[in-house]
C-alpha cells in the first residue's frame, strides 16, 4: 500500500511539471527576450554574458530556449561574430518596442528619465493641415518631444481619446457629451469664398453665388452654414465637389475647379502668393476649432504648454 502510495505521488508530480512545462512552452519568456536583445547589440555571446554577469554557458542555454520558443533560429554564426537572421531582425524589432515601451511607462510615471512618451495627436480627416501645424509648432521646438499623428472621423479619434490611446484631438466637432471629455476652443475662423482671380470678380456675393461653382467641405459647420446662406438668398449654387479632405479643397480650388467655402487658414499660402483671392462679402459663418482631452491622472507633459499657447496667441 506504500508503494501503491509513493506512486500515485510521483504520478501527481510528473503531471504538474508537465502542465508547468506546458504553460511555460504557451507564454514568452520575456527574460529570454531580453537576454537576447543584448546578444543582438553586441553581437557577441562572451561581450553580451559579461555585461549581463552571466555565464556564457547560461546565457547560450537561454538563447535556445527562446529559440525553441519561437520555432526558429535567430543568429547565425560568421566566424565569431553571431548574425541575426530574419527572423532574428524580427524578434529584435518587437523587443525593441516592447522594452522601449516599458521605459516610457516608467518616464510616463516617475516623470523623470530621458524618455518622453510621443504626444499623440488626432486630428479630424476635414481639419486644415495650416491649422494642425499652428497647433503643433510650439512641440516642434521643444526638446525631447515625438509626435505621433492620426486622423480619422470624430467618432474613430474619440473613441481612441476615451481608451488613452490619443492624448488630444483637435476638431471642429464638440464632443460628445457625458463621456468625461473636456473641449478646449482654441480658435475661431470666419468662413470666407476664396478662388482664383478670374472668378471672383463679382459686383455682389447673390452674382458670385449664381454664376460660379462651389467647392463645399463636409464639416458640418462650413456646410450648415453654407446652407442656411443659400437658403436666406434663395438661390441653388452649383456645388462641383463635396470634399471630406481640406487638402483636396485647396488642390482644387488652385486649379481653378471652383469657388472655396473655407477660413482664410486652410488657403493661406495661396492667399499670401496671390494664386487665390478672398471674396469680399461677409458670410457670416464662423468655424470652431477645439483641442479636446479628457481626465487623465498623467497627462503628457507638453500637452499643457501647447494647450497654453493657443490661449495666449
Amino acid at each position: 500500500m506504500a508503494q501503491a502510495a509513493r506512486n500515485k505521488k510521483y504520478i501527481y508530480y510528473a503531471k504538474s511539471f508537465y502542465y508547468i512545462e506546458q504553460y511555460a512552452m504557451d507564454t514568452l519568456n520575456y527574460h529570454h527576450l531580453r537576454y537576447f536583445r543584448e546578444v543582438a547589440r553586441e553581437g557577441n555571446l562572451t561581450r553580451a554574458a559579461a555585461r549581463l554577469n552571466l555565464a556564457q554557458s547560461a546565457l547560450s542555454s537561454q538563447i535556445k530556449q527562446l529559440e525553441q520558443r519561437l520555432g526558429y533560429p535567430l543568429f547565425d554564426r560568421v566566424g565569431r561574430q553571431l548574425v541575426l537572421t530574419e527572423v532574428g531582425r524580427i524578434a529584435l524589432d518587437h523587443a525593441d518596442r516592447i522594452f522601449g515601451a516599458g521605459e516610457e511607462l516608467l518616464a510616463t510615471l516617475q516623470r523623470s528619465g530621458e524618455a518622453m512618451p510621443p504626444l499623440r495627436v488626432g486630428a479630424l480627416s476635414t481639419l486644415s493641415r495650416n491649422f494642425q501645424l499652428r497647433f503643433l509648432k510650439p512641440a516642434l521646438a521643444m526638446d525631447g518631444v515625438d509626435l505621433m499623428l492620426k486622423s480619422g472621423s470624430g467618432s474613430v479619434l474619440f473613441d481612441a481619446l476615451a481608451s488613452l490611446a490619443l492624448d488630444v484631438v483637435l476638431t471642429t466637432e464638440p464632443p460628445p457629451s457625458g463621456a468625461g471629455f473636456y473641449a478646449h476652443r482654441i480658435a475661431e475662423q470666419t468662413v470666407g469664398l476664396h478662388g482664383i482671380p478670374e472668378r471672383m470678380g463679382h459686383a455682389s456675393l447673390t452674382d458670385l453665388m449664381t454664376h460660379e461653382p462651389f467647392i463645399v467641405p463636409t464639416e458640418s459647420s462650413i456646410r450648415t452654414g453654407f446652407q442656411s446662406l443659400t437658403a436666406k438668398l434663395g438661390i441653388a449654387p452649383r456645388i462641383v465637389a463635396d470634399v471630406d479632405d481640406m487638402a483636396m479643397v485647396r488642390l482644387l480650388a488652385r486649379e481653378g475647379a471652383g469657388v472655396a467655402v473655407t477660413p482664410s487658414v486652410v488657403l493661406a499660402d495661396e492667399i499670401k502668393a496671390g494664386i487665390l483671392v478672398t471674396a469680399p462679402f461677409d458670410l457670416e459663418i464662423a468655424e470652431t476649432f477645439f483641442a479636446v482631452t479628457i481626465e487623465r491622472s498623467f497627462p503628457h507633459p507638453a500637452l499643457g504648454q501647447l494647450l497654453q499657447a493657443r490661449a495666449d496667441a
